[in-house]
């Protein structure tokens, strides 16, 4: 066949193939609205390679995942393999999928213990920098097993005890690792941090050891003279058809001096043996209150009520509220039936009046201007005895 022939033959070859495309569209180009997803799917042009390879979605990189990984390798090929993706990873502080590689390369089961150290303990600096030091801990340990005296496990696993606040064993690994190399800086340093920490915490807990057993007699203390006086004590979380007996008594008292009063006060005891008490008066007609915070029991009401009224409060629009005009009362709410408190009575009577009980460690008391509408129907319907 002649030249020009073959040329006519090319022509036509080439408008056929053109016409096809014309009337056949060619169905596996990019999109113009999706082709930087279309371009993310070719794995020279990814930015970010995926944790996990779906051979239906990127069968590009699955096929180059096969070549690199071909199952002709022996697992110790494979294990080496992994490890140094976990490596690069690593540099790249992409601890999650280093993670993830070392791991890979731990499932093959090499027959060398040396590599399989390596990576248990590479994973373990890569769980360490994710926060995962159990787990970290955990690795080094297996690591260790594999090789005693593999160095990084064991600076590794200092380190590990040392966030785990697990001070005497972060010792005890740097001795260890002090013995196979007694210049190693790291190991010095961590064991001198180590060994700080562990006599400041050995030093806080016998503080807390002095401090509790102080409380603990001050609160005996408390309970000897509570006892003493016949004050009834009842727990918030008693019903009103509860009763402590005598022996139980010590147990309620003692768990309410293990936590302060809302206010911040507290029931104690001075030098003298007696006793002062957070005390709160209710003023239920403006919905008011206020808050004594040591009330000594050998104190009178009338004198803490000329000092709380000898200005007028800020709520007493009508200016009632004078000590002269006070009246003092203390509920039965067993009963439901109120007390009168005479104004020159000491807290200590009171509190040993035989139908008075005090409700988590804070007496309470209720006042109001005697002689206002407001206390009249408050009282209305009610029983009122006077306290003598």
């Amino acid at each position: 066949m002649e030249l020009s022939e073959l040329e006519a033959v090319s022509d036509d070859a080439m408008d056929s193939f053109l016409e096809k495309f014309r009337s056949q569209p060619y169905s596996g180009g990019f999109h113009e609205d999706q082709w930087e997803e279309e371009f993310e799917k070719i794995p020279l042009f990814m930015k970010k390679t995926p944790s996990e390879i779906d051979l239906r979605e990127n069968p590009d990189l699955a096929c180059l995942q096969s070549i690199i990984f071909d199952d002709e390798l022996s697992p110790d090929e494979l294990a080496k393999i992994y490890k140094d993706e976990g490596n690069d990873y690593f540099k790249e502080k992409d601890y999650k999928k280093a993670v993830t590689s070392y791991t890979e390369g731990l499932k093959k089961k090499c027959g060398d213990p040396d590599l399989n150290a390596v990576l248990f303990t590479n994973r373990a600096a890569a769980q360490y920098y994710l926060g995962n030091f159990r787990s970290a801990l955990n690795d080094v340990t297996a690591a260790r097993k594999l090789k005693p005296c593999h160095l990084k496990a064991i600076i590794r696993g200092a380190l590990c005890h040392l966030e785990l606040k697990n001070f005497a064993e972060a010792v005890n690994w740097c001795e260890e690792g002090l013995q196979i190399d007694a210049k190693e800086k790291k190991l010095l340093e961590m064991r001198a941090k180590a060994d700080k920490l562990k006599r400041t915490e050995q030093r806080d807990i016998r503080k807390a050891k002095l401090k509790k057993m102080k409380e603990q007699n001050q609160n005996e203390a408390l309970l000897r003279a509570i006892k003493a006086r016949n004050i009834r004590l009842v727990s918030e979380a008693a019903t009103e058809d509860e009763d402590f007996p005598s022996e139980g008594l010590g147990e309620v008292v003692l768990d309410g001096f293990s936590s302060e009063n809302p206010h911040g006060a507290r029931l104690s005891v001075d030098d003298q043996g007696r006793l002062s008490w957070p005390v709160l008066f209710l003023y239920p007609e403006y919905a008011q209150s206020d808050f004594i915070s040591a009330f000594h029991e050998d104190s009178r009401f009338i004198d803490h009520l000329m000092v709380m009224f000898g200005e007028v409060p800020s709520w007493d629009l009508g200016q009632k509220y004078c000590p002269d005009n006070l009246e003092v009362y203390f509920e039965d709410e067993d009963r439901a039936e109120l007390y009168r408190v005479p104004p020159k009575s000491t807290l200590l009577q009171v509190l040993q009046h035989p139908r008075y009980f005090v409700k988590a460690l804070t007496p309470a008391f209720l006042v109001c201007v005697g002689s206002s509408p407001f206390c009249r129907n408050y009282l209305q319907g009610r029983k009122v005895h006077q306290v003598k």
